[in-house]
């Protein structure tokens, strides 16, 4: 398994134009909500388990083997999708079909214009598993930004120029 540092750096050469992490930290979000929505009518007998908790819980395990901090906040964040995933998925079909339409395909926009500052194609044309690292990407951003993880930024920035 790569480090986090490693898919960082991949996913950060793909992402230098702050205007193209600005859309993204709304197109990520607004995409994931509606991805749990969705995987929230999928339900696994009498557990009532979701297929959205489930995807969480991987989601989170994998976070957790990249970086155990990072991983805690995005436990956090990840909790309050879920809480409002499943709230949208109690709507009736209607509505709930329209509140997922209007999030998955205005967060694709937000992204492709973000990328259409970047002048480059998204990370997941050449590395779909990309997808699941924007998340988390997106976290260390704001580690970083209130100067958390120093360290984690230095060696993604590196390995960002060096490729």
């Amino acid at each position: 398994m790569k480090t986090l540092a490693e898919q960082m750096s991949f996913y950060q050469r793909y992402h230098r134009s702050p205007k193209n992490r600005l859309t993204h930290f709304i197109g990520v979000p607004a995409i994931m909500l509606a991805l749990l929505q969705l995987l929230s009518w999928v339900k696994f007998g009498t557990s009532g388990m979701s297929a959205a908790q489930l995807f969480v819980l991987i989601l989170l395990v994998y976070y957790f083997l990249l970086d155990i901090p990072l991983a805690l906040a995005m436990t956090v964040f990840s909790a309050a999708l879920l809480l409002l995933a499943e709230r949208l998925a109690e709507l009736p079909v209607e509505r709930g079909l329209t509140a997922f339409a209007i999030l998955f395909v205005g967060g694709w926009i937000f992204q492709l214009v973000g990328h259409r500052f970047e002048g480059r194609k998204p990370a997941l044309l050449d590395n779909f598993w990309q997808v699941f690292i924007a998340p988390i990407f997106l976290m260390a951003e704001l580690f970083f930004h209130f100067g958390y993880k120093p360290g984690l930024r230095r060696e993604v920035e590196r390995r960002a120029q060096s490729a």
